[in-house]
């Protein structure tokens, strides 16, 4: 139970740091390219009270870590008005792109600081005490989490930001019919993360799309790490 309790506590802080930059990240660049609704509602706040969706803040992910599948999550989305922004098509895809890319930019930030502590104790008199060894979970936490996160994220699929970069691209009358079937993309969401597992639980669908990127922006960030540990 101790155990648990210490594995919950280095994955709330950093889950709840990620998804809330993320949502907030898609707030700021609304803002710059035109559209103030986030901040006219109040969103562009840090406080994650604002942000956090019980289920998919902390049930979800916790659960998914005690029966140790990928853990992934969402928050409330920040809401964004497409009309209000100076130019739509572009303003969109730069809205979506933000989460991502600020998941990416704090999972640099994580493995720089992972890499200082270390480098803390890279004599080998130097045991890391209870503190640091909670900081070390937690940092380790961080950045996979919003690799993870970001690289989710990036899933062409509604109603994920990856999918609001494939809209931008695509001619404009490919667009119109992609838009269409964005109501359909929580329903299809369900189907490609619960439904095809359980019926079909070889196809590892999360773990041939998702994993294979994750692991590899995992290996780059470990590189990080070492680099600034001095190793």
């Amino acid at each position: 139970m101790t155990e648990t309790l210490y594995e919950a506590a280095t994955l709330i802080i950093p889950l709840i740091l990620a998804i809330v930059f993320h949502e907030v990240a898609h707030g700021w660049a609304a803002l710059a390219l035109g559209d103030p609704t986030a901040k006219e509602q109040r969103r562009l706040s840090l406080n994650p009270i604002r942000h956090v969706d019980p289920i998919g803040t902390i049930v979800l992910p916790g659960m998914l870590k005690l029966i140790g599948a990928p853990v992934f999550g969402w928050a409330k989305p920040v809401p964004v008005d497409k009309e209000r922004l100076r130019n739509p098509r572009f303003g969109m895809m730069a809205v979506a792109a933000a989460g991502p890319g600020t998941n990416f930019v704090l999972a640099a930030l994580g493995a720089v600081a992972l890499g200082l502590l270390v480098r803390l104790y890279s004599d080998p008199g130097d045991v890391p005490g209870a503190v640091a060894q909670f900081a070390s979970a937690n940092l380790n936490n961080f950045i996979m989490i919003n690799i993870f996160l970001g690289i989710f994220n990036l899933l062409p699929v509604p109603p994920f930001d990856g999918s609001h970069i494939v809209e931008g691209l695509l001619p404009r009358r490919a667009a119109a019919v992609f838009e269409r079937l964005r109501p359909l993309g929580f329903p299809l969401l369900l189907i490609l993360l619960l439904v095809i597992p359980w019926l079909f639980p070889q196809a590892g669908v999360i773990e041939r799309l998702v994993l294979p990127p994750v692991q590899w922006a995992g290996a780059q960030f470990d590189g990080l790490v070492e680099a600034v540990a001095g190793r």
